[in-house]
């Protein structure tokens, strides 16, 4: 006899998500997407069309009919492994700020003004606050540099990303009138090379940093004596935004200001080498200023002089200005007014360069053949700068 439907063995019932039986939810990311709305609508102007949400972002080009030859400038980035630190401590408001900071302040290099920005969240689980606080802070930075979140992507990576574990990554677009360009082209022999503060590591050398630290036998979450403050928050502190600064600055001086770099990886010297032409070289006095404590913490633990991470961290400089002779004081005292110590630290010559009896000459950083750059001479103590 057939048995009876009844004694037939019972079907699983299918989930009623499958896409979240498999490890993404997405409600949780849509929860995000509203926490994060009116932070994100803070940065949009009258240019940006369609709000949030939305498969693109829209932004209003009309503007660029004032321009003569308008030049589209862009820049793509992350903050690299800083974020580990923010995982560790639980602590995500302020990596946001480091990511406008890659990716914006690369843009104003060139002196172009920032127009608006994406962002790329990728995660092993969506947890919406902290998603939220990350976009809060990737819009307060964009508020900061005049630059409209004009949309983003939050991705969820169950089995490829820990449950706790994220990155983030944005780019970036400005505008800049062709003739306006600032760039190794500029740079005259006799121009003065002027330096403006960090406000800490910034985002680059954190391999480092996570290595000395974790060698020390240091927990995130230990109080350190040297800060005020626990090792995590020390480490978190966010990338000063240079930006809306040395935009004001290349508006006010005319053609004063000749090139622009961000001191980001491969340090100083790589990074300045960069915007200076051919044929040029610079000395940079490592006696105008004393590297923040940071750095000579880390440096301690870590058994190293601070010349052998030259090449890492920023130890102190975030930007360097190469500016005319005549106007490196006004436009020293006018950054200064802004909120970010400025000081010379060298002079751009042109011809034979010394030889490498004083250290050796950085040439050719990131496939760019400009000029050559080295550090001298030893940094003032603790009680300088």
């Amino acid at each position: 006899m057939a048995s009876s439907d009844r004694d037939a063995p019972s079907r699983p019932q299918p989930p009623v998500n499958p896409y979240a039986a498999a490890g993404v939810d997405t409600a949780a990311g849509d929860l995000a997407v509203e926490l994060m709305k009116s932070a994100v609508r803070r940065t949009h102007g009258p240019e940006v069309l369609g709000g949030v949400g939305g498969f693109a972002g829209l932004f209003d080009a009309t503007a660029f009919k004032a321009y003569d030859k308008p030049l589209l400038a862009t820049s793509t980035d992350g903050v690299g492994t800083k974020v580990a630190i923010a995982q560790a401590i639980d602590k995500h408001d302020t990596i946001g700020q480091d990511l406008v900071g890659m990716v914006v302040d690369d843009i104003v290099v060139v002196g172009a003004k920032p127009l608006f920005m994406t962002d790329y969240i990728a995660c092993g689980k969506v947890f919406p606050e902290r998603i939220a606080d990350i976009v809060r802070g990737i819009a307060d930075g964009c508020a900061a540099t005049g630059t409209a979140l004009v949309g983003g992507e939050t991705a969820e990576h169950p089995g490829l990303l820990g449950v706790n574990d994220y990155d983030v990554a944005g780019a970036a677009t400005g505008v800049v009138e062709a003739s306006r360009v600032l760039g190794a082209e500029r740079v005259r022999d006799g121009d003065v090379v002027l330096a403006l503060a960090s406000s800490g590591l910034h985002s680059n050398g954190y391999s480092l940093v996570r290595h000395i630290v974790a060698g020390s036998g240091i927990q995130y979450g230990d109080n350190a004596a040297d800060f005020g403050t626990t090792w995590g928050e020390a480490l978190l502190e966010p990338t000063r935004l240079y930006t809306l600064p040395l935009l004001r600055l290349i508006a006010g001086t005319g053609d004063a200001v000749r090139s622009l770099s961000h001191v980001t990886g491969g340090g100083i010297a790589a990074n300045l080498a960069r915007v200076l032409p051919q044929g040029t070289w610079v000395e940079v006095d490592r006696s105008t200023w004393s590297p923040s404590p940071v750095f000579r913490v880390l440096a301690d633990l870590g058994n190293l002089h601070l010349e052998a991470t030259e090449g890492t961290w920023n130890l102190g400089i975030g930007f360097l200005a190469v500016v005319s002779p005549e106007k490196a004081e006004t436009a020293a005292s006018t950054l200064a007014s802004e909120g970010i110590a400025t000081w010379q630290v060298g002079v751009v010559h042109n011809g034979t360069r010394p030889d490498d009896t004083n250290g050796h000459w950085e040439q050719g950083a990131k496939g760019v053949d400009g000029g050559a750059v080295r550090l001298v001479g030893r940094y003032a103590d603790h009680a300088a700068r």
